[in-house]
């Protein structure tokens, strides 16, 4: 067998580049560390590689972009006469973002707010409130992070340094609003009519009358546990709601969430560097046991007694979803504790009293489509449901009835992007490929077929708008990734300017079809690629819900490119229990988070072996994050004859730790499935390790908390098994720091040159 020689960054260009200065390695070892035998090396002439000023230039560069994101614009809103799109974008080395409009007539762009100039120069603080807001939506943002328009699109507000600022868009003028409460403002939302804001201090909801220029406290916490008019933790992390209020159409009262702690466990982060800091807690329920009580009210704008609403909470203890639209009645979705049916509820807000309009139901669970219902002008809503074997779009009467089949279940329907009544159309976004996405024009009677809008292979969306104005976003194989401003005529005004840095080199990658039973699998090839070479392989994972890691879209490419180019070729595979697949596809992972997804990813890169000759496949290695963490721990002890070694980058080790929300979903309460969780349970495989394994962790990770690579390293070094520890001090689940992120993929390709380097055979 012919083997390509690995190339190693040396310590000297590793020190100079990316000094780890938050990151320190441990070493648990249980006994000596495993001999390794050296195998004879076949040489031949070898290909050309990086160099290593090339090599930490990319991580540098990598690391400097926060992955080449910078830069680009988001959080997009037109304006309702259709004459701006508003716009954030930082530097392209920045994390701070501006505010900008892009004026649809010229095709040109203005500063409309800098947090430079709103603060004058003085530093921006957030409080650990707010950090723990934007961790839950993976914010890295600083300066203009969020703002509010308004319905009739006068005025905005700005959220920034715990205050809150009024943008009044014809005079471009800025002002404070002057709020005598203490703290800091947190999630504020505009009236409707634009005359008032709410907001959240120290657990109540206040709202602030921008013409008296007058605050008003609309509830009392009665203690810690309990707070007002913020979302819990699961419905922010796992439901993706993330508000705790709502106006009314006519803006004269809010609905509001009552969450009350009590009982539930916190989980406390301590910063081991700072010893003298005292931890932070967090009501996290673990799975079985307590999760928030969450209650609706209804309270005037002028204060006064809040008037409850009233379900079966019993039966329906989460709130999934509130929405209060001038087309509709107030709608609250709810779902039960083990997430097989969600209830629709039309609320009567004078009387508190509720009435279920339909429910949906899944043997297994009912997946969340936060975007529904979508209430139109004629009193009828969408739904989307998955009850015919995959997403479909309905049209339902205000009585819950079902009025038309939009799509059909082979349609590879993703979400909505916009609504058109005038002519009767729905924007979608919707594949069967999973690999790809575009937009679709849909007919809400059903009578006409879905009309493709977007071309070429790629990820395309949408975002439509009342005045006729459109953006239109493209990330394709060949055009990379851009914002298009459409207007009302049909005609492009221009393209949103993005400043991000893009890497030096152009991805050498293929998609193919692997195995019998269909599995998408992306593949990197060196760029100085020799046929003649047998390439270890490195394989990225994340193999679990919510998420295809095969997409035609460069926009994380990087990365695996630059591995493959050190002597890899880099897989990725999506298998069982990920999106895009249909209901049965992704619910083969109901009880076992791990049983059919490893199947899966083994069989596909055997039979991509079948298929490149180039690939060693007695040199295999895995790395993933998060779920792809978890999935390399279990690859390395479930699975050694394929995988000789991994990184688990902020990996699950024990799902009794992770919350209620997400992991009871699928595989249940731990009472209902002790064997699922024994076996889905990294600790009850850790005996069984008997390759290298790095495991690496933030220590202030607040999603993953770090008592999982804690409890991991702990039941290794109790077994006897050598493996190597990184946490990363003061991180969270994400890393942003530059030098910290450098350090951390410069260690990830040393691990995999030295282990892959002696690998077994087969």
């Amino acid at each position: 067998m012919r083997s390509l020689p690995h190339f190693a960054i040396s310590p000297a260009v590793v020190s100079r580049l990316v000094a780890i200065t938050m990151a320190v390695v441990f070493t648990a070892c249980g006994g000596a560390p495993p001999k390794t035998v050296a195998k004879p090396v076949v040489k031949k002439p070898e290909p050309k590689r990086p160099s290593s000023v090339a090599s930490a230039e990319f991580l540098a560069n990598y690391a400097g972009t926060y992955r080449f994101r910078l830069g680009k614009p988001r959080t997009f809103s037109i304006t309702p006469d259709g004459k701006e799109v508003l716009f954030l974008r930082s530097g392209a080395r920045s994390f701070v973002n501006n505010l900008y409009a892009f004026d649809v007539a010229t095709g040109k762009e203005r500063v409309v707010l800098t947090a430079q100039a709103v603060l004058k120069g003085a530093a921006e603080h957030l409080s650990a409130a707010e950090k723990a807001r934007r961790e839950r939506m993976r914010q890295t943002a600083r300066g203009i992070a969020s703002y509010r328009l308004s319905k009739d699109g006068k005025r905005l507000v700005v959220p920034l340094s715990g205050r809150l600022y009024v943008v009044e868009r014809s005079s471009g003028g800025v002002q404070e609003l002057a709020m005598p409460s203490k703290g800091y403002a947190l999630d504020p939302q505009l009236s409707p009519t634009g005359k008032h804001v709410s907001y959240v201090k120290n657990g109540d909801l206040y709202v602030f009358d921008l013409g008296r220029k007058k605050e008003r406290r609309l509830t009392k916490h009665e203690n810690t546990d309990i707070g007002h008019g913020a979302a819990e933790f699961v419905a922010q992390e796992e439901m993706r709601r993330r508000h705790g209020n709502w106006w009314a159409p006519d803006g004269k009262s809010l609905v509001y969430q009552r969450t009350d702690n009590t009982g539930v466990e916190k989980l406390h982060v301590y910063d081991p560097a700072h010893p003298e800091r005292a931890s932070r807690g967090t009501a996290y329920p673990r799975p079985g046991k307590k999760n928030a009580v969450v209650t609706l009210g209804v309270v005037s704008v002028k204060g006064g007694k809040t008037r409850w609403l009233s379900w079966d909470r019993g039966k329906y203890p989460y709130v999934v979803r509130v929405v209060w639209s001038k087309h509709g009645p107030l709608t609250v979705l709810v779902q039960d504790r083990r997430q097989k049916s969600i209830a629709v509820l039309e609320a009567d807000p004078k009387t508190g009293k509720t009435t279920q309009l339909f429910a949906e139901n899944d043997k297994e669970w009912v997946n969340i489509d936060a975007q529904m219902p979508r209430w139109m002008a004629n009193e009828d809503f969408l739904w989307t449901t998955e009850r015919n074997g995959a997403w479909q779009l309905m049209r339902h009467g205000k009585d819950g009835s079902l009025s038309e089949v939009l799509t059909k279940p082979d349609f590879g329907y993703r979400k909505l992007a916009g609504i058109d009544e005038k002519r009767g159309v729905a924007y979608v976004v919707a594949s069967k490929d999973p690999t790809v996405s575009h937009v679709w024009e849909v007919s809400l009677d059903g009578k006409k077929a879905p009309k493709r809008l977007s071309e070429g292979a790629g990820q395309h969306g949408l975002k439509a708008s009342s005045s006729g104005v459109q953006l239109r976003f493209a990330n394709t194989l060949t055009g990379g990734s851009t914002v298009t401003v459409v207007r009302k005529d049909g005609k492009a005004a221009g393209v949103i300017k993005s400043v991000a840095e893009k890497p030096r080199f152009k991805a050498k990658t293929e998609f193919l079809v692997v195995g019998k039973d269909g599995y998408h699998a992306q593949v990197f090839r060196p760029r100085n690629f020799d046929p003649a070479v047998r390439y270890p392989v490195i394989v990225y994972v994340y193999g679990g819900p919510h998420w295809a890691v095969v997409q035609k879209s460069g926009a994380r490419w990087a990365m695996r490119q630059w591995i493959a180019d050190h002597g890899y070729i880099v897989a990725s595979f999506d298998g069982r229990g990920t999106p895009h697949r249909g209901r049965k596809w992704e619910r083969a992972i109901s009880g076992n988070f791990i049983a059919a997804p490893m199947a899966d990813q083994v069989a596909a890169l055997k039979a991509l072996g079948g298929k490149i000759k180039q690939l060693d496949l007695g040199r295999v290695g895995i790395f993933g994050w998060s779920f792809g963490g978890y999935f390399s721990s279990m690859a390395v002890m479930r699975r050694p004859d394929v995988y000789k070694c991994a990184v688990a980058g902020a990996p699950v080790a024990d799902w009794g730790d992770y919350d209620t929300h997400y992991t009871e979903r699928y595989i249940g309460l731990p009472a209902e499935n002790k064997a699922g969780y024994a076996d889905s349970s990294v600790l009850t495989w850790a005996p069984k390790l008997t390759r290298p394994l790095l495991v690496v962790h933030g220590t202030a990770d607040d999603n993953v908390y770090f008592t999982h690579a804690i409890r991991m390293s702990d039941a290794l070094f109790r077994a006897g098994k050598h493996h190597e520890f990184l946490p990363l001090t003061g991180f969270t689940h994400m890393v942003a720091d530059p030098k910290v992120l450098a350090s951390l993929y410069g260690r990830i390709l040393g691990h995999f040159q030295r282990c892959l380097a002696d690998a077994d055979g087969p």
